[in-house]
């Protein structure tokens, strides 16, 4: 079995192997051009790569042969409207596989934000979560760091792939438990400093950077917001507060939920490291405390931001990976303990996403 580890940047598409003790970059596509979400397909093998082109729009392709030939897929679409201010489609931020009993479905999720399905590996028609939509919350939602709304986090639920929970920046944390048909708020716990006192715990516009699920006991999940971390033991029933750090990306181990991965930063206009110091952060034990992890990362100031969907974890726990806008690329494969610099040179990165290749 090889791990890769593909990286999404603002000048193309790197896939980097671990081969002979070293992590090296094997593979480059979409040279050139922003790539902002890659999903390799467990189920088929498929690797797909959603660009922003700028002018040019928003695309979507697709490889069925490990990246050697790549197809443009159609793009979801927002509903048509006469309204000459009715938003377009402006980027794809999130790709996700359904479940392992839904052979086909890919869901995928945008800029503004809304939710699609695709039941054809990409092929054919993407189909808009009418459900999500049109709930009456949406009027509530607003832009996060961006003008339109994000939803920028799907999670299946690896005990039933037709519970999903999206998170929206800012338009809080929602459930279905059908596959999309009808939503719940699961914003309970979280609040947001930058609203009036009367709105700072209104669920419908929360912030929530990054949201994930821990694999095998998916009860439990973590949250990077922008007023600090949280995180739920009890299936989104309530959030609890871990501490004012501020951040995007989030990572939880596969088997251990009370062990979870982040990258401190100051918020809001400054957006570089908490304290000029570029590290990364651990809690062992849900949140009660967190260790500082600076072994192999660069001493002195630092202005390198990652970004929310920058920071990943594989299937085994111990191997983790962040990229960050100043084009560094670390890996650590002891949990932390210990950081690699795999290249200072990438341009910068987007996204950054393991996965088991046979």
């Amino acid at each position: 079995m090889v791990q890769d580890l593909f990286v999404c940047t603002r000048k193309g598409l790197f896939r980097f192997q671990h081969s002979g003790g070293k992590w090296q970059q094997t593979y480059v596509a979409f040279l050139g051009q922003p790539v902002t979400a890659f999903l390799a397909d467990p189920r088929t093998g498929h690797w797909y790569a959603a660009l922003n082109l700028g002018h040019f729009g928003a695309k979507l392709h697709r490889s069925t042969n490990q990246g050697a030939t790549w197809d443009e897929l159609a793009m979801p679409a927002l509903p048509k409207s006469e309204d000459k201010d009715a938003p377009s489609l402006n980027q794809i931020w999130a790709l996700e596989a359904g479940g392992p009993d839904q052979p086909g479905l890919i869901w995928a999720g945008s800029l503004p934000a809304a939710l699609f399905r695709n039941d054809q590996n990409g092929d054919g028609e993407w189909h808009l979560v009418e459900g999500l939509w049109n709930l009456p919350d949406r009027a509530k939602w607003f832009g996060g760091g961006t003008d339109d709304t994000a939803l920028h986090t799907i999670c299946v639920d690896p005990r039933n792939s037709s519970r999903l929970v999206i998170a929206i920046s800012c338009g809080g944390v929602w459930r279905s438990e059908d596959a999309g048909a009808s939503w719940v708020c699961r914003s309970k716990g979280l609040f947001a400093e930058y609203m009036p006192p009367e709105r700072r715990e209104d669920p419908a516009i929360q912030d929530p950077h990054r949201i994930v699920q821990c694999r095998d006991q998916p009860g439990h999940f973590w949250c990077q917001h922008h007023n600090g971390i949280f995180y739920s033991t009890n299936d989104l029933e309530n959030w609890q507060f871990a501490g004012p750090r501020f951040g995007f990306g989030v990572a939880v181990h596969p088997k251990e939920p009370a062990r979870a991965w982040f990258v401190p930063a100051i918020k809001d206009e400054v957006r570089v490291p908490q304290d000029g110091k570029f590290v990364a952060s651990r809690t062992r034990d849900g949140g009660k405390t967190f260790d500082t992890l600076a072994n192999g990362l660069p001493t002195g100031f630092g202005y390198d931001l990652v970004l929310r969907h920058a920071l990943d974890i594989d299937g085994t726990g111990d191997t983790l990976a962040f990229g960050s806008t100043t084009g560094n690329l670390y890996v650590t494969e002891d949990q932390g303990e210990t950081w690699r610099a795999v290249t200072h040179h990438l341009p910068p990165v987007h996204a950054v996403r393991f996965a088991a290749n046979a």
